[in-house]
């Protein structure tokens, strides 16, 4: 049954990231700028960090290592998220455009297909920086570094869904390209600074509707100190997420009324 319903889509995604990897090979130079670029800036706010600490030994209880391994974690998490589902921001448009029509033709998951079809090359960055990262913090230690790449594919896969079903609102009301925007922003907002500063509404809010703690938080207290329930707890979310995302997608599908956009991808 395994290889019937997941080794399908798995293979769909593996095809889509080596087909959308050798295009951005075509461009090698605009594609070395975009994650070079976006890795500079992840500097910068290494840097802005690095002064904070400078006149404290602590925030909130989180010392400048502490900050650092969440905001690998976030990075490495927004980083291969794009870089696998490249379109999981782009739903509103391709709905609104018609060429969602497109994907509707395939004959595997639409689902899967409409998120996966492009990569975003600036996600690189993001990503190889917080390796970089968590390798200067952690050192060659194998279990923290298993259960890092564990946590940023679940993380990926929770923040895809949550970004996927405030996009898929457009389903339901029209242009939901705000509503995307400002969940990923307090998404991103939310995951890089230290728990400990957030009132206890907001923390309500990042282990409920914005689940931040399931992406940074909760896993780098699992890295830092392992706790088996825990962290397959973390794993449930994240499968839950994922299914949770689907659902909404093909409930709104069924209110979708063709663009009648003529095309098809090769």
């Amino acid at each position: 049954m395994w290889k019937r319903s997941v080794l399908p889509h798995l293979r769909l995604i593996w095809d889509y990231f080596r087909t959308n990897l050798a295009s951005a090979m075509e461009y090698r130079a605009s594609f070395l700028m975009q994650a070079v670029g976006m890795a500079i800036n992840d500097v910068f706010f290494l840097f802005f960090w690095w002064m904070v600490f400078q006149q404290s030994s602590s925030l909130g209880g989180y010392e400048f290592n502490d900050v650092m391994s969440i905001w690998a974690l976030s990075a490495s998490t927004f980083g291969l998220l794009h870089i696998f589902f490249g379109n999981v921001r782009k739903l509103n448009g391709l709905v609104q455009s018609g060429e969602l029509d497109i994907f509707l033709l395939q004959p595997r998951d639409p689902y899967i297909h409409a998120h996966t079809a492009r990569m975003n090359f600036s996600a690189w960055g993001d990503f190889v920086y917080a390796l970089l990262l968590f390798l200067f913090i952690s050192g060659f230690h194998p279990g923290k570094w298993l259960l890092f790449l564990l946590f940023t594919i679940g993380g990926a896969l929770l923040l895809g869904a949550v970004l996927s079903m405030a996009d898929a609102l457009v389903f339901y009301w029209g242009d939901s390209s705000g509503v995307t925007r400002l969940v990923t922003e307090f998404m991103l907002n939310f995951s890089l600074y230290p728990e400990s500063i957030f009132r206890p509404g907001v923390k309500w809010i990042i282990y409920t509707i914005l689940p931040t703690a399931f992406v940074v938080f909760i896993p780098y207290r699992v890295i830092q100190h392992f706790n088996l329930p825990v962290c397959l707890g973390v794993f449930a979310v994240d499968i839950f997420a994922v299914l949770l995302a689907r659902k909404v997608f093909n409930s709104g599908l069924k209110r979708y009324a063709s663009g009648n956009r003529m095309g098809a991808r090769m």
